[in-house]
């Protein structure tokens, strides 16, 4: 049940940011899928972000044009659970059109989970696109 669980929030994750069809991404449910406080980490550059200061720019990004018919998603996965903690770490997928060209990519993302008052939750995520 608790696997079924954190693939449901994952796949919710990744779905925050699919505009594809001409729907607007929901970006802002990172805020609900996520704890307070939690930790973003983008690992090349090294950046770190809070939730919002992750939001904020990829919104944007997402919203006036410039990236559009976009979506990534989970092309693998291993998730290890014990004691109401979980971690995930998982190749992706995702392509768009960015400033009019088509692109495509993926990278790796891992993931840290906490089974809340709420139910699980990220803590903490990071990501290294691929070249």
């Amino acid at each position: 049940m608790s696997k079924k669980l954190i693939d449901d929030l994952t796949a919710d994750f990744f779905g925050a940011f699919d505009n594809r069809g001409g729907t607007g991404a929901d970006v802002a449910r990172l805020r609900r899928l996520m704890i307070p406080g939690g930790v973003v980490v983008c690992t090349q550059p090294f950046t770190t972000y809070t939730v919002d200061e992750f939001i904020e720019p990829r919104e944007r990004l997402l919203a006036d044009g410039r990236l559009t018919g976009f979506a990534e998603w989970e092309t693998s996965e291993e998730t290890v659970i014990a004691d109401g903690v979980a971690t995930r770490i998982g190749e992706y997928r995702k392509s768009g059109v960015l400033e009019g060209e088509p692109f495509e990519g993926g990278g790796t993302k891992t993931f840290q989970f906490a089974m809340t008052p709420e139910g699980w939750r990220i803590t903490a995520f990071a990501w290294r696109d691929h070249a």
